[in-house]
């Protein structure tokens, strides 16, 4: 069961995940910073918000874990919701820069 879906598949389902203010998924707007899977099928993912004061900073790492628990053999998605280091365009992926008019 854990090799049949791993961060690829952790990492596509936080796309379908977007900032409401910025039409991005959080993914490609860099608010993912880091995601591990143990063999029980607890996924734990370490993220951050464009912004502290942000208007949805309660219910964006919730839409991540709804989003992340979906997936077959996932047993627990915890998110660590941390603000060092701070978001910065820089975590902007090319394709999104782009479709942002960034580049």
């Amino acid at each position: 069961m854990f090799m049949t879906w791993g961060l690829f598949t952790i990492s596509v389902l936080t796309v379908t995940v977007f900032d409401p203010e910025i039409p991005v998924n959080v993914y490609d707007l860099g608010l993912i910073y880091n995601i591990s899977i143990d063999r029980d099928g607890v996924v734990d993912i370490t993220m951050t918000l464009t912004n502290p004061n942000c208007p949805v900073a309660d219910e964006m790492p919730a839409r991540v874990e709804e989003a992340v628990e979906q997936v077959d053999g996932v047993r627990k998605a915890r998110i660590d919701l941390v603000f060092d280091p701070p978001w910065s365009t820089d975590n902007i992926s090319e394709a999104a820069k782009l479709e942002l008019g960034l580049l």
